[in-house]
């Protein structure tokens, strides 16, 4: 269990990039809680490198979100980040977070919300693209 001193030291010392992405996560949850999704998993690691940024459940959907937050969009639209080697990395977490919870649900789901802005500011611009990619072709669900 980390400390709040330690947790506390640990966020004041991360990089920005990092911090903003982590606001940007924020944005994210709250943005789909007001669309009556339930959050079940913020950040949640399976394995040694892999992370799922949220996971929710909306009428009866399991739902794996990956969050993108840029400050603008100079470089193109955040959804642009979720290439191939990223669905795939996506999809053998979510495989792997199901098996090491034991759930079978009926329907999953991938979507991506790319949330556009900086801490500084009140109301980022958030797009929601629901299902964005099918689970990849190398992970298959075992029911």
């Amino acid at each position: 269990m980390i400390s709040w001193v330690k947790k506390l030291w640990l966020q004041n010392s991360e990089p920005a990039h990092l911090k903003t992405g982590r606001w940007g996560e924020e944005q994210a949850a709250k943005f789909l809680k007001l669309k009556k999704h339930k959050v079940i998993g913020k950040r949640v690691f399976v394995g040694k490198h892999d992370e799922l940024d949220l996971i929710t459940e909306s009428n009866g959907v399991l739902i794996f979100v990956e969050v993108k937050t840029r400050k603008n969009e100079k470089f193109g639209r955040p959804f642009s980040a979720v290439n191939k080697e990223k669905r795939k990395c996506l999809s053998r977490a979510a495989v792997a977070y199901l098996k090491k919870k034991n759930i079978k649900p009926d329907y999953i789901r991938f979507d991506v919300i790319e949330v556009i802005g900086e801490p500084s500011e009140k109301t980022p611009e958030i797009r929601h693209i629901e299902n964005a990619f099918q689970l990849d072709s190398a992970y298959k669900l075992w029911w």
